[in-house]
């Protein structure tokens, strides 16, 4: 689920969601969530520029949005997809699902820039907005698919393919 108005989380829900990401990537599984060669096939499609490696890679949600995150407390719902993935990816997931609650965005990259700020956390974005906007070229989500697509361009630099 996409937020399309801000909300407003005290202090103590985003530090549980950073203890509770900090568990989830403490647990080693060989579930693979998100694959190389999804970036490999995908990448110019729907981000218009060469696929990048994951070189980095945590144990996450992989399905990181508003419909999956209750308030108070704190609870991660929709397990079936999780497993090792690029680092960044649930957090660029959260953020691109934040884009048109600005605040909320905000806050989010304030509070994660510590990983989203890193080589390894923007490849792991990057891979989150390329499937975010493969979805919304299925019709899932129209209305962010304008707004992934800006902050892809504004993370790469290049324009993204029209669909």
């Amino acid at each position: 689920m996409a937020l399309d108005q801000d909300i407003a989380l005290p202090d103590s829900w985003w530090s549980e969601l950073k203890s509770a990401l900090g568990t989830l990537a403490a647990v080693r599984t060989d579930r693979e969530s998100v694959r190389q060669n999804w970036v490999d096939r995908n990448f110019r499609r729907f981000l218009g520029i060469d696929p990048i490696q994951i070189r980095e890679t945590t144990t996450g949600h992989a399905d990181l949005h508003w419909a999956n995150v209750t308030r108070a407390p704190l609870v991660l719902l929709d397990w079936e997809n999780w497993g090792r993935l690029p680092v960044g990816y649930d957090l660029g997931l959260l953020h691109a699902y934040s884009l048109a609650a600005p605040v909320t965005a905000a806050r989010i990259r304030r509070e994660f820039g510590h990983v989203l700020e890193t080589d390894a956390g923007r490849t792991g974005e990057l891979i989150a907005l390329g499937q975010l906007l493969q979805a919304c070229s299925r019709g899932v989500h129209p209305h962010l698919a304008p707004l992934v697509a800006r902050q892809a361009e504004h993370l790469t630099g290049t324009p993204v393919p029209t669909p």
